[in-house]
């Protein structure tokens, strides 16, 4: 069975899914430039190929550990996560996208980001 969250749990959580959303953020930026500069300049000093795979490994093991929590990663650029939760018996996902300081959104289950409100 998936996991649900309350927004007690939710809230907890998200400080240390920041931290790493800004690890992911950074080398997602740093993939972008290798790739690049790789295409431009036939190099990159940020490295090449074997640093490709290092920051590809970090991030999938990132992803791969909020999934195992049951968070669901719906993007990564921009980086928006989702914690299934019920509100008023009804099926919902608390929405947190990059840069917000804060969880204070949700949509049901049913509607997606499209369906987004500030939580009650």
């Amino acid at each position: 069975m998936d996991r649900i969250f309350t927004l007690d749990e939710a809230r907890a959580l998200l400080p240390g899914i920041i931290a790493e959303a800004r690890e992911i953020v950074a080398g997602r930026a740093d993939l972008a430039e290798i790739a690049f500069d790789r295409e431009a300049a036939g190099g990159s000093r940020l490295g090449g190929l074997p640093e490709i795979k290092a920051i590809e490994a970090r991030i999938q093991e990132t992803l791969s550990r909020w999934g195992d929590q049951g968070i669901e990663v719906k993007g990564i650029a921009p980086l928006l996560i989702d914690f299934p939760a019920q509100l008023d018996g009804v099926s919902v996902r608390l929405c947190w996208i990059e840069g917000e300081p804060e969880l204070a959104w949700y949509h049901r289950t049913d509607l997606g980001f499209p369906g987004r409100r500030p939580l009650p």
